[in-house]
């Protein structure tokens, strides 16, 4: 149509909180390597769509799993960690050595251990996404994950995008008195 600027329209549109507009838009990531500790927080997100790399069907062979950076900082508490994943590894390997399902033997395996999903969400549950996991309050991980994932979304739409983030960049903290008082850009 002449005469209309599509960005300056949605900019306007967005810029108003008309968000149901930009619900049409979806996005799709592809996450790999990701603990399944995030995972489940990432599911609480109910207006989106998942495919998780399933335990069931897919025997691990080789041991694969997250450490956080506080184990990772502190060589004891590494050691410690290293030893008990060796050993619950050892033990799936040898449940299914005699003969043990997957699907069984994967009740040994920790929340650390890794997993692939995809995850598909509107534009809107991606702003509110963002503005809860994007914030200094939120775990390590799906932060981390969160912010690829903005910087990713801001690339693609910048106009949808531009304010996005943890809710302290745009206002008050919601956080109250558990508020870590230090607004954060990511």
């Amino acid at each position: 149509m002449e005469g209309i600027d599509p960005e300056r329209t949605l900019s306007r549109i967005v810029g108003m909180g008309h968000l149901s507009v930009v619900e049409h838009a979806t996005f799709t990531f592809s996450v790999s390597g990701v603990s399944r500790a995030l995972t489940h927080q990432l599911v609480r997100h109910r207006i989106a769509s998942f495919s998780q790399q399933s335990q069931r069907y897919v025997s691990l062979k080789e041991p694969s799993f997250v450490t956080p950076h506080t184990v990772e900082a502190d060589p004891e508490a590494l050691r410690v960690f290293d030893e008990t994943m060796d050993a619950i590894w050892d033990a799936y390997s040898k449940l299914e050595a005699m003969g043990i399902p997957a699907e069984d033997a994967r009740y040994l395996l920790p929340n650390g251990c890794t997993t692939n999903i995809t995850i598909t969400m509107n534009a809107r549950e991606l702003l509110h996404f963002f503005s809860l996991r994007c914030c200094n309050r939120a775990q390590w991980e799906i932060r981390e994950m969160a912010d690829q994932m903005l910087a990713l979304c801001k690339e693609v739409s910048p106009v949808i995008f531009a304010n996005a983030g943890p809710a302290c960049v745009r206002g008050p903290c919601p956080e109250g008195k558990k508020s870590c008082g230090h607004p954060r850009r990511p």
